[in-house]
């Protein structure tokens, strides 16, 4: 019986037959940030902060208001646009340097692997020229691995988390000096490591960590270079550096300004202006012809002469003059396309799945190990990666006979192939002389020169071996995106995708006899349909595609397969860049919430739970909140107690009070009352207990020892500010979800800043004695505030008072508790904000709501509670 119960639960643990998967709620996962079952998604982590984009509107930001004229304003607009010229210049010349030592290692490798492979091919010791390559890739992916144990967040290309960054997240490390030199001198290594990735996602990542570091003139990495700059001190301005930054990487690495300014538009900045495209449009600009000024100089000698936009460069796609029937493509085309981008759409999903699978076993088998592990992954992609590249071929190519238009090439190939000649690209390892290896020509060129190879040469590539290059190639790639070196996935999507597209237009020649057909117009339809399927772009990705083929009637080809793509990998899975959002438990918020979840109030979502300050609270209280709790902000407020007026030390502060309250009102206890009896499985410990308590349906009245305990609290913060007692167990519903008038919000880091400055005054002073801060004072320790941990207590009085109200928020964004779920979600998500109270009719906070109370996952763990109390 024993063994049949231990089968059973082997069988059902997809079904949760087992009484021990069962121990926590879908809500407590949600909450946790952990995974229901092994192969669940996993859910959002709780320890993600979020970043500060609305605009504090305290006494010192009023204060620099009214110094503001039209002068100074006009000073920091001239400023703000050349700090975004200055982003694009640095972008390009960070493109400019990866490129110049990619195509000198490269060059390096593959001359001399090429020398050793003609020299052993007559003499029978090919098995040295493997070793050869071995050696020089196994360096080059050793060196990228170090790179990446030295700062881990270079790992990857960088778009998800950036796309995160620009969604409000703050994800560690991710925007600074050190990452910025690990990801370029990673990606330099790891793409002439010969790995089947690219180096134009990398490029997005650096452009927006020099559009984050460049306009703060500092660096936490390097301490010593600080400048005293009191410019774009807020989250609010970096992140509108980091979106100019994210769209000059793009520019830089496509030649396409446009395509990088939709780009940073479509996947990463949720919060838009008019204002702030132009100058994303400029950073953009700035970075591709600073990038095209540099490359046409140093490659062709001809400064100024601007001819080699981008990083990657499609050539100009162009019909024979001898070919009188050829045409780019034609309305009949169009069915063939919608078709290609069916099967993008399958061969995405399918990549976007088996990265997935490959990523949750490295996230369960590889990372906890110790970190030479990763080291020892990415030497052994490489190993394989190489191995299969030379085998393939020596033993799968073919010996082709050269044709006319491969000895003599294309005018416009020729260009873009920078000073090299066409016959330079095309390998002729193992063949006689006057044929050529067609799987080594795409094996042993860097990606670039492939995807022209298949772009633009004619009749080169027989259909065996483009299908077992796309097949080794999907496999190698799939398995290299995502181990532990700086990796993009633009090029190789393209690659592998060029070579589908190519192959597609072989059949329809040879065997279907379309002898219309341009090869060119398939392979980049074919390119466009694969990196749809697998990033799932749409806008951005047109513009980049239609910008870097310089070809504006390939517009509408493009737009539609892209979209075809798009719909088909959508109906199974997510691109790959939310996959992997998702997979670090990142709380992204969507691009609006889904229409059932109108069924949802505020009320329903909001934590109700909160920890509050006063107006006017003592040292002690406010060190113990901050030591005790892990929130990043505090109402600030007062007790509501009738028709009670406050006056504390100088300063009246009078409550919000009504006299009356209707029974509609929602009150803090009231709505925990109702959810201690509709869910008995809160995540709070504390809630748990209540909810094993019997309540009252209707509130007590209030007595006179309770007024007189909540006078006698009067300066006792609540609840939990002392280690050493716990009210909470004694404390009625009523006493721990007291009515409170809302006076405004304060951050943790204002607060601290207040108590590392000494910013108090005695009870036997008034407020007004207590010293007032700056605005460049409040925000001079920007990003990184003091932590309240390395605070010493020893030089702060405990009794002493902080009057907060000049340094609080006193209008931050609020909303009803009746407010529907899609309003809350709009109105977080597009004003950039970080918490959202929820006031009710007669002023007082009933609770607040964070990006992680708009999760996906949150709502539909409280959606499916509604469903329950139906």
């Amino acid at each position: 019986m024993a063994g049949c119960r231990g089968s059973l639960c082997c069988c059902c643990r997809w079904c949760c037959c087992c009484g021990e998967r069962e121990t926590r709620t879908p809500e407590e996962l949600t909450i946790l940030g952990e995974t229901q079952e092994e192969e669940d998604e996993i859910l959002p982590r709780k320890d993600y902060e979020s970043l500060d984009y609305d605009r504090c509107i305290n006494d010192p930001y009023l204060e620099v208001l009214e110094t503001m004229d039209n002068k100074k304003g006009r000073r920091y607009e001239a400023v703000k646009w050349m700090m975004v010229f200055a982003i694009g210049v640095c972008t390009g010349l960070v493109g400019l340097f990866v490129d110049f030592f990619v195509r000198l290692f490269t060059q390096l490798k593959f001359g001399v692997v090429q020398t050793s492979v003609e020299e052993c091919s007559q003499k029978g010791c090919l098995a040295l020229s493997l070793l050869e390559l071995l050696g020089f890739n196994l360096t080059f992916v050793f060196l990228a691995s170090i790179l990446v144990l030295i700062e881990p967040v270079a790992a990857g290309s960088g778009i998800p988390e950036i796309k995160c960054y620009l969604n409000g997240v703050k994800v560690p490390g991710i925007v600074r000096l050190r990452t910025l030199l690990c990801k370029v001198f990673g990606v330099l290594f790891s793409v002439a490591g010969g790995l089947f990735v690219g180096k134009e996602g990398p490029m997005i990542h650096s452009g927006a960590v020099v559009g984050a570091g460049l306009p703060q003139f500092q660096s936490m990495s390097l301490r010593k270079i600080q400048f005293n700059f009191p410019y774009f001190r807020s989250d609010r301005d970096k992140r509108d550096f980091v979106s100019a930054g994210a769209a000059a990487g793009v520019a830089a690495a496509f030649g396409a300004p446009v395509g990088g300014t939709l780009f940073s538009l479509e996947e990463g900045s949720s919060f838009w202006n008019q204002g702030l495209t132009w100058k994303v449009l400029f950073c953009s600009m700035s970075a591709t012809f600073t990038l095209n000024f540099f490359r046409s100089g140093i490659q062709f000698g001809s400064w100024g002469s601007f001819q080699l936009p981008g990083l990657l460069n499609f050539g100009e796609f162009k019909c024979s003059d001898s070919d009188k029937k050829c045409h780019l493509w034609t309305a009949m085309d169009l069915g063939f396309f919608v078709v290609m981008g069916v099967i993008g759409g399958l061969l995405g999903a399918t990549f976007n799945c088996l990265n997935k699978r490959l990523a949750k076993y490295r996230m369960r088998n590889v990372h906890p190990k110790p970190k030479l592990v990763r080291v020892l992954e990415s030497l052994l992609v490489s190993v394989v990666t190489t191995v299969v590249v030379f085998l393939a071929s020596m033993v799968l190519g073919e010996c082709r006979q050269m044709s006319a238009s491969s000895q003599i090439g294309n005018d416009s190939f020729q260009l873009q192939v920078t000073s090299e000649d066409v016959n330079s690209s095309i390998k002729t390892f193992f063949c006689p002389n006057e044929t050529y290896n067609d799987m080594a020509t795409l094996f042993f060129n860097p990606q670039e020169s492939a995807i022209l190879q298949l772009f633009h040469q004619d009749s080169t590539f027989s259909p065996v071996t483009l299908a077992l290059f796309f097949a080794l190639y999907f496999l190698l790639a799939c398995w290299t995106y995502g181990i532990s070196v700086p990796s993009g996935l633009f090029v190789p999507s393209l690659l592998c995708g060029a070579a589908f597209g190519r192959l597609v237009a072989n059949v329809l020649k040879s065997y279907i006899g379309l002898g219309h057909i341009y090869s060119g117009t398939f392979a980049l339809i074919g390119a466009a349909a694969f990196l749809g399927g697998v990033v799932r772009m749409t806008i951005s990705l047109t513009v980049i595609l239609i910008e870097s083929t310089n070809e504006i009637t390939y517009g509408l080809p493009i737009m539609v397969t892209l979209m075809v793509a798009k719909w088909t990998g959508d109906f199974f899975s997510k691109g790959i860049y939310d996959i992997h959002v998702g997979l670090r438990g990142v709380p992204l918020l969507e691009r609006e919430a889904a229409a059932e979840m109108d069924k949802l109030r505020a009320s329903d979502i909001m934590e109700p739970n909160l920890t509050y300050v006063y107006p006017h609270t003592r040292i002690q209280s406010l060190v113990s909140i901050l030591r005790t709790t892990v929130h990043h902000a505090f109402p600030v407020v007062t007790e509501n107690r009738g028709n009670e007026k406050e006056f504390m030390k100088g300063n009246q502060l009078i409550s919000n009070n009504i006299k009356f309250k209707t029974s509609s009102t929602l009150t803090r206890a009231g709505e925990q009352r109702r959810r201690s009896q509709s869910m008995k499985s809160y995540p709070s410990s504390e809630l748990r207990n209540v909810c094993d308590e019997h309540l009252p349906s209707e509130e007590p009245a209030q007595k006179e020892d309770l007024l007189q305990q909540m006078l006698e609290r009067r300066y006792t913060p609540y609840p939990n500010l002392y280690p050493d007692q716990s009210p909470s167990e004694d404390w009625t519903m009523e006493e721990r979800f007291r009515p409170l008038t809302f006076h405004g919000l304060i951050l943790r880091a204002q607060l601290v800043t207040l108590l590392v400055r000494g910013v108090c005054y005695s009870e036997s002073q008034s407020s007004a004695s207590q010293p007032r801060l700056s605005y460049a004072e409040m925000a001079e320790d920007y990003p990184r505030y003091p932590d309240i941990h390395d605070l010493d207590l020893t030089l702060l009085n405990p009794r002493m008072i902080v009057d907060v109200t000049p340094y609080m928020n006193p209008s931050p964004f609020t909303v009803s508790p009746n407010t529907h779920v899609s309003q809350v979600f709009n109105l977080f998500r597009t004003m950039g904000l970080r918490h959202l109270p929820v006031v009710n009719a007669v002023g007082e906070i009933v609770g607040i709501i964070t990006r992680h109370n708009l999760t996906y996952e949150f709502l539909q763990a409280r959606l499916r509670q509604h469903y329950q109390t139906i």
